[in-house]
């Protein structure tokens, strides 16, 4: 019961190919926010983020002459669970976290989200915690820690705290996601995201118009470039790509869907050094190679 709905073959291919390409565009995602906290705050930027895809999936969802069916007590507190997890705490802390640490760092960390999508899908359906698992889980998160605690100076460094905001990021998403594959068993895909990022967002709105305008206005001038990479943000790699991966959890599952997100931080890193100028260390690689290793061990099925 507890299962997402079998795919066929060609389907299957179908999803997959989607899932890369949005994992593509989420590593790209990762340098382009880095970029736009030089010229908005965090709140601001994830607002104006989440408005403009908002606007997107309003769009699609009247194209496509979809609606949210009528709700039970529980739906509509799965959705609003889902809209605090996945896009307000998930967005707030996403843009702080990149505001004090790398797109390299908050690339690698990404990579920890198949193992704890994983574990907590293992946990919601009371699935045994293997040893491999928690094995994976310890390797996975000691890479993390690996890459935080390794700048110089106090152990809680500026850029430490901001790949720990990075990592509570991930959890939130992933536990948001959890609740996602309970929904969409019984519920479009389409009306399920839309609810989501609109609860989502009135919730960013009211929160950036309670901390006051000061701290919402712009660092310094934004350009057409700052304005293209808003709209590449909020359209293609929130709202589309979010549309792609809740798509994928209602069709093969949470935990089969999060193993893609092994390909984020391959795109990431890359994008990262190839428009960022941002250099990699050997505690990255040490760090990445757990972190990899990790969730490898940790999501695969034993035999």
């Amino acid at each position: 019961m507890n299962a997402a709905r079998p795919a066929t073959a060609p389907a299957l291919s179908g999803v997959q190919a989607g899932l890369l390409a949005a994992m593509a565009v989420w590593g790209l995602n990762v340098s382009a926010v880095k970029a736009l906290t030089q010229y908005f705050a965090p709140m601001p930027l994830a607002t104006v983020r989440m408005v403009t895809a908002c606007a997107v999936l309003t769009a699609i969802l009247l194209w496509r002459r979809c609606r949210l069916p009528p709700l039970d007590r529980r739906q509509r507190l799965g959705l609003l669970a889902c809209a605090v997890l996945m896009v307000y705490a998930n967005q707030i802390l996403f843009a702080e976290g990149l505001q004090r640490s790398t797109a390299t760092n908050g690339a690698m960390i990404m990579a920890l989200s198949p193992l704890v999508s994983a574990l907590l899908a293992a946990m919601a359906f009371r699935e045994r915690l293997t040893p491999q698992r928690i094995a994976g889980m310890a390797i996975g998160f000691g890479g993390v820690a690996a890459v935080v605690l390794s700048h110089p100076g106090a152990r809680l460094s500026t850029a430490g705290l901001g790949d720990l905001l990075l990592v509570a990021g991930v959890v939130s998403f992933a536990a948001g996601g959890v609740v996602v594959q309970r929904l969409a068993r019984h519920i479009n895909p389409l009306p399920v995201s839309w609810a989501i990022y609109m609860a989502g967002t009135l919730l960013l709105v009211l929160h950036t118009l309670w901390a006051g305008a000061p701290g919402a206005m712009p660092r310094q001038p934004v350009g057409a470039w700052a304005w293209a990479l808003v709209l590449f943000s909020g359209v293609f790699a929130t709202a589309v790509c979010n549309l792609v991966w809740n798509g994928a959890i209602a069709r093969i599952g949470v935990a089969r869907t999060a193993v893609f997100l092994y390909w984020v931080p391959v795109f990431g890193v890359l994008f990262a050094a190839l428009l960022l100028g941002e250099t990699l260390t050997p505690w990255h690689a040490l760090g990445f190679a757990a972190v990899m290793g990790g969730t490898w061990l940790g999501t695969r099925r034993p035999a």
